[in-house]
């Protein structure tokens, strides 16, 4: 059995870090290198985000979409630790909605 802190590192943080990446590169213009500068993560990571071959759980519930749009906009205007309070953000979004059993307990 996998803890909550698991499941948010290796399930739930791909997800949203996906979604970030894909509203960087869709709706502000930032290129893959700009976009994994901005979320502190490789030009690599942001491919496999992009082409679907990691983070491959989708989103579907639009409150939550458009959150993380919000999120983006405050990426895309803000440097520091804004990356890190707006995952924990969407994350505490994701576990309200009980989008991934066993995270009920995280994020407190």
């Amino acid at each position: 059995m996998k803890t909550p802190c698991e499941i948010i590192v290796w399930s739930v943080v791909p997800i949203i870090r996906k979604e970030f990446a894909k509203s960087l590169i869709e709706n502000h213009g930032f290129t893959q290198r700009k976009t994994a500068k901005k979320l502190g993560i490789t030009e690599a990571t942001v491919s496999r985000y992009i082409s679907g071959k990691r983070g491959a759980l989708r989103i579907s519930d639009d409150e939550i979409l458009k959150e993380i749009k919000e999120s983006t906009k405050r990426i895309t205007k803000e440097n520091g630790p804004v990356v890190i309070e707006e995952t924990c953000r969407i994350c505490r979004l994701l576990k309200s909605r009980e989008f991934a059993e066993g995270i009920n307990h995280a994020c407190e």
